[in-house]
């Protein structure tokens, strides 16, 4: 499949950062020139939705909820890339996205991830620590699943737990990503780490659009866990042009 497909971010214990990997993945992505769609299966922390500038109509529990296909809620990021990317945030009261918790809710969520397949050339899901239905339907129709770890003792033992709940499903953790990680990361089993930003405001991501340290680490990230080849300038060859 070469990385392409449903690629579910599964953060393993809240806090690891998840949503804001997942929109610098679609960014990197993007300016690489792919379409990509960024699905929020968080519904309970709607993170994804701070990254819409402006109201938001039919969100991705009202889609699930009423039997809508999840393009009735993409918005699109409108960035400065080549590529495309559109999400489809979660922002609902508590009596729509407790709706949308549903097994029947979940089933739809997993063929609408499948339909966006088709249409997009990746399909980035932002996934919670599994322990509800959207979540578990998220692992389970996903081509790929990155584990997202923050780079700590708590994120290494979380991993295991991780790694043991997604067995229970018959799933598994493909790759894993280490977050907030310096020269040296903790975490061991990560097939990739990324720095902390310099932004880290959510509602002001994605920076990866354009060439810095932090983007070429995400790059390199999405190279290590999506199993793709990008072509992409990196900081220090921008540098070099501009000399």
């Amino acid at each position: 499949m070469n990385g392409e497909g449903v690629c579910a971010l599964v953060g393993v214990v809240g806090g690891a950062g998840t949503t804001r990997l997942t929109l610098e993945y679609g960014a990197t992505l993007a300016r690489d020139g792919r379409s990509v769609a960024v699905v929020d299966t968080a519904y309970a922390t709607q993170g994804l939705s701070t990254a819409v500038s402006g109201p938001i109509g039919t969100d991705v529990t009202a889609a699930v909820t009423e039997q809508r296909p999840l393009a009735d809620a993409a918005v699109d990021l409108d960035l400065d890339v080549p590529g495309r990317v559109v999400v489809a945030p979660a922002r609902a009261p508590f009596e729509r996205f407790s709706r949308a918790m549903t097994s029947a809710c979940a089933r739809r969520l997993a063929e609408g991830l499948a339909t966006a397949a088709r249409e997009y050339d990746h399909v980035l899901v932002d996934v919670a620590p599994v322990a509800t239905n959207p979540t578990v339907a998220a692992v389970t129709a996903a081509d790929r699943v990155v584990a997202v770890v923050p780079d700590s003792q708590r994120g290494a033992d979380a991993l295991v737990r991780t790694r043991d709940r997604l067995a229970d499903i018959d799933a598994a953790v493909d790759a894993v990503v280490a977050t907030e990680a310096e020269d040296k990361p903790l975490v061991e089993a990560a097939d990739a780490t990324v720095p902390t930003s310099e932004t880290t405001s959510l509602p002001d991501a994605p920076v990866a659009v354009e060439p810095s340290e932090f983007a070429t680490a995400v790059g390199a990230a999405v190279t290590a866990t999506l199993d793709v080849d990008l072509d992409l300038e990196t900081a220090s060859s921008s540098l070099l042009d501009y000399f």
